[in-house]
């Protein structure tokens, strides 16, 4: 079964307190792929500049994710830099270059329309919305969004939230979304809009569930140490639709489950920078440290 991520494809420049990496493969696609390739084959639907070095994806297209979606414009590839703190939960970004991404406009392939499973990255919301209208009834959906498409596009991202089966989203930008005080209320008032299920996402402090069965949590894995926290997000985004595309099941225990793969292919993610150290990662490796989290969380 495959998984269709429609996002951005970037160069990354990211400074640790320990270290200093330039212009590495990040973007929402490229983490969410690296996750989601695990467990099925992935699509790509992105684009980048002229500048684009097409060994980069080298190893996600051996993973068997298909970049045939990433169409190359005229101009650069979008470019992030950030720094760190000391607190790997606070950074400053330095620099944010559009470039190309800034004119995006998604045209899905012939080929890429009938994936089964969706995931909207974090893309204007109109541009989600004319993503809808391309895929062919998909089985499931879901999307993710930010403070700024929830301050400036709200009517637009109320109409996408019509239309999908779930929303990944972290825990700043619900509250600010709903009004509501708290998280969990939050989450119970994002399901008015129409999606059945909302994860709420909370960095270190692991994730928030709300569905059919009520709410439930998870920890975060443990990690003594993390390299970087870059794409994190998208990793578990990218594991948590990846196994619920794999089951081929869309139940409450299975969405559980699958937080809990998203948990463990973010923790990956952080061992190493942009995604080296997931795109190394195998389906047993990530299956054992499955394994030790559900140690880690019984009681």
């Amino acid at each position: 079964m495959q998984v269709l991520v429609v996002g951005s494809v970037a160069y990354d420049t990211i400074e640790t307190p320990q270290q200093k990496v330039e212009r590495i493969l990040g973007g929402s696609a490229i983490h969410f792929s690296a996750a989601s390739s695990l467990f099925v084959p992935t699509r790509i639907v992105a684009v980048v500049g002229e500048d684009f070095r097409w060994d980069d994806v080298a190893l996600l297209r051996e993973r068997g994710v298909d970049t045939g979606g990433i169409s190359v414009e005229q101009g650069k590839t979008f470019y992030w830099s950030g720094r760190y703190h000391k607190n790997m939960n606070v950074r400053d970004t330095l620099a944010t270059e559009l470039n190309v991404f800034e004119r995006f406009s998604p045209k899905i392939p012939e080929g890429f329309r009938d994936s089964p499973y969706l995931f909207l990255a974090n893309i204007n919301p109109s541009l989600q919305l004319d993503v809808l209208k391309q895929v062919e009834n998909p089985v499931f959906t879901a999307l993710d969004t930010m403070n700024f498409w929830i301050e400036g596009s709200r009517s637009e991202l109320v109409s996408v939230l019509k239309r999908v089966d779930a929303v990944i989203v972290n825990d700043s930008e619900a509250v600010e979304f709903t009004g509501e005080s708290t998280i969990p209320a939050a989450a119970k008032a994002i399901t008015a809009y129409g999606p059945r299920f909302v994860i709420i996402k909370k960095g270190e402090h692991g994730c928030l569930l709300y569905g059919d069965d009520g709410y439930g949590a998870l920890p975060a894995y443990v990690l003594e140490s993390v390299v970087d926290p870059t794409g994190a997000g998208d990793s578990f985004a990218g594991g948590f639709i990846g196994y619920i595309a794999r089951s081929e099941r869309i139940n409450a225990q299975t969405l559980r489950t699958a937080a809990a793969y998203g948990t463990c292919a973010a923790s990956f993610c952080c061992e190493d920078f942009g995604i080296n150290r997931l795109i190394r990662c195998t389906i047993q490796q990530i299956t054992e440290r499955f394994e030790a989290y559900k140690q880690l969380i019984a009681l």
